[in-house]
């Protein structure tokens, strides 16, 4: 059912014309939420609602508000007032409501490194979400982020001893040797979309860019929230990365290079 709406020039650019409309015709949007600004219920199905897009220094996430509290618009956040932007939109330090947050906005931290594999070096991204993931429409607790990768045909890693397999439609987006992507298959066949989005590109390391153009992929790691961390060397990024696959808490993929 569409939604009433407001989703600035400003907000459609940066997430994107699919997403907007999407969001319009209300396939992500929720109805009811409570208001960035006020705190109180709203309901996009029966009143105006703005979208209000927290930008932080490399995550994103969309809130809703009372069209009459805020117009749709950005909001430029620091990484640390994300996290409390991301509590007071859903009432908890941990958990990201489904209902009050769009799933694919949903905050991901992203880390590259070098990973050892069969004696040679495969350029990596680890994603790990700062709360739990739900799958979308559902309520209550859980954290669905490594079954709905699988779904999507993502591995589950007992172990870090090959190169998972390549997951084809998929890409990591490199341009003037940064990162700016890691793209997904269209729902409806056309251009690839964005899984995941720098808001500032990433800078990646010179040994990072040449493993990746030496490969022509790059191998994707996710883990739950509170499974990996950020590790401040590749050394212990590998031993985080081992031990969440021995406890089944690891997925991955190699996934093509697109750019340069």
């Amino acid at each position: 059912m569409p939604r009433m709406l407001d989703v600035s020039d400003e907000v459609r650019a940066e997430i994107g014309d699919e997403e907007a409309d999407r969001l319009l015709a209300g396939e992500n949007a929720p109805g009811s939420y409570d208001c960035t600004s006020c705190r109180t219920p709203g309901d996009s199905e029966h009143e105006r609602t703005s979208t209000v897009l927290f930008i932080g220094d490399e995550t994103a996430v969309l809130a809703f508000a009372h069209a009459t509290c805020l117009p749709s618009q950005i909001v430029q956040v620091t990484e640390e007032q994300l996290q409390g932007a991301v509590r007071s939109i859903s009432g908890d330090t941990v958990d990201l409501d489904p209902a009050k947050v769009v799933p694919e906005q949903a905050v991901l931290g992203v880390t590259s490194g070098l990973v050892l594999l069969a004696g040679e070096l495969h350029p990596a991204l680890v994603v790990e979400p700062t709360a739990p993931i739900v799958r979308p429409g559902t309520v209550g607790a859980g954290d669905d982020f490594l079954p709905l990768l699988i779904e999507q045909g993502f591995m589950p890693l007992s172990e870090l001893s090959e190169v998972p397999p390549v997951q084809h439609g998929w890409s990591v987006l490199l341009a003037m040797g940064q990162l700016h992507a890691v793209l997904q298959p269209s729902a409806n066949g056309g251009q690839p979309v964005a899984w995941w989005q720098a808001h500032q590109p990433l800078q990646v390391t010179e040994g990072w860019r040449a493993a990746a153009n030496k490969h022509q992929q790059v191998l994707m790691f996710a883990a739950p929230v509170g499974s990996i961390g950020r590790q401040p060397r590749e050394d212990l990024l590998r031993d985080a990365l081992d031990k969440a696959a021995s406890n089944g808490q690891l997925v991955g993929a190699a996934l093509p290079l697109a750019g340069t």
